[in-house]
């Protein structure tokens, strides 16, 4: 039987505003693991601090990250799914790209080294920090699926990949082909989907360009397709049945006023990442603007889902 083991590790923010929305990206996606598929055994959760959600199995270090491959490596096997995914900041000094960590960073290199333990017949990497591109060339191979947030080491602003391919993995919105399934290639289209809509919300040139490999050719595809160079593998690899994601309230106005909130949501937390790229004036009325939104459709749903 099909194991899926997943990985996750939110590492440093830097400030208040990306710690809360990496530590509640990760928090998330570990409370979906009964959807994924991964049982309680075969998940690990590192966090520092975790404030929300699922409580972290420990801190975001070296260290521990090494233990999470060997406890993974001794766990898996060819028969199994290993799906890594690291939540934060990273960054490229011309020749490593690093994700950052409480204590030593990890260099593409150190991962790929790590990787050399996991005997698990497909393996799913996912690199949604800045800086991130670098990590396809050095982690590229058969057998895997390498996503990273940024297309170079040059792209290190903060990225907002990461909270869009966790809204894939965890709802049904990424289940284009409506099997109820969510693969690895629908999660990244949707992803980068949602990252050039808040772009494009704010007049902001993209500063992050999301690449994925499959072929093990050590070349990302900003575009893979199931026909394409890249994507036939990403097309079949499947994490999860979106038949278990949670119920929205069966009262269909209801349904549509909390689908908008969430949306209303997601665009607050896109605007408060993008703050240092935009205009402080033209942020803080966005951002005025969103939140009065939030409060009306907070206090129509509440008029709508009250005592009758």
């Amino acid at each position: 039987m099909l194991r899926v083991f997943l990985l996750i590790v939110v590492g440093l923010s830097g400030d208040p505003e990306h710690g809360t929305a990496f530590q509640k990206w990760g928090a998330t996606l570990a409370g979906a693991a009964d959807r994924l598929g991964v049982q309680r055994q075969n998940l690990v959760y590192l966090a520092d601090p975790a404030e929300e959600g699922p409580k972290a199995d420990g801190r975001a270090t070296k260290v521990e990250v090494e233990k999470a491959f060997d406890r993974i490596g001794q766990g898996a096997t060819a028969d199994d799914v290993v799906m890594v995914v690291l939540i934060g900041h990273g960054s490229f000094d011309g020749r490593d790209a690093k994700f950052n960590l409480v204590g030593p960073d990890m260099s593409a290199k150190d991962f790929g080294l790590q990787l050399r333990k996991v005997k698990a017949g497909q393996v799913v990497f996912v690199d949604t920090s800045s800086a991130s591109g670098p990590f396809i060339e050095e982690l590229s191979g058969p057998g895997r699926t390498v996503v990273t947030a940024t297309r170079n080491g040059a792209e290190q602003y903060a990225t907002l990949f990461g909270g869009s391919f966790v809204d894939a993995l965890t709802s049904e919105a990424a289940d284009a082909d409506k099997n109820r399934r969510i693969s690895v290639l629908e999660a990244f289209r949707f992803a980068k989907g949602e990252v050039a809509k808040a772009y494009e919300r704010e007049g902001l040139l993209s500063t992050e360009h999301a690449l994925l490999d499959d072929n093990g050719d050590k070349q990302g595809s900003p575009d893979p397709m199931p026909t394409a160079a890249d994507g036939k593998r990403a097309a079949v690899v499947t994490v999860g049945s979106t038949d278990a994601a949670a119920a929205l309230p069966s009262d269909p106005k209801v349904r549509a006023l909390v689908v908008e909130r969430q949306e209303l949501e997601r665009r607050v937390e896109a605007l408060r990442l993008l703050k240092d790229s935009m205009e402080p004036a033209k942020y803080q009325a966005e951002l005025e603007r969103l939140v009065t939104e939030l409060a009306l459709k907070t206090r129509e749903i509440r008029a709508l889902d009250g005592p009758k």
